[in-house]
């Protein structure tokens, strides 16, 4: 069992940065891959960015390639994601994920095990 705790969520005006952070509870962090995923209001689940248990693979979707930047401490179980350059269209619910046998390509959310609660992270325009 995993469990992952979301933060770092909140109001920025567009063009503006902030950082999400997923704690991730068990021994074994640094073996699995872990993910970001979003949701907005009336949309499906959007695969926002991967990234390998050695953190060495990276992947993000194309609407926040190049503004978007995931990363992981492995010593803390701790994975990140920086977002920068915001736009009104972020705005959503994101979820951290971990992906128990993934590559750290992993988009589609059926590939993930556990989730997290989500953080709310609204840009205004």
């Amino acid at each position: 069992q995993v469990q992952l705790v979301e933060s770092g969520g909140g109001l920025v005006q567009a063009g503006g940065s902030l950082r999400l952070s997923c704690a991730a509870s068990g021994r074994t962090f640094s073996t699995y891959a872990m993910g970001w995923f979003r949701q907005a209001p009336g949309k499906e689940r959007e695969f926002v960015a991967s990234i390998s248990g050695s953190g060495g693979t990276t992947y993000y979707g194309d609407s926040v390639k190049d503004r978007f930047t995931i990363s992981r401490d492995n010593a803390k179980g701790t994975v990140y994601l920086q977002m920068d350059s915001l736009k009104p269209e972020d705005t959503a619910v994101y979820y951290c994920a971990v992906s128990l046998y993934g590559s750290g390509r992993n988009t589609r959310p059926d590939e993930y095990e556990y989730w997290g609660q989500g953080t709310q992270v609204t840009v205004s325009s």
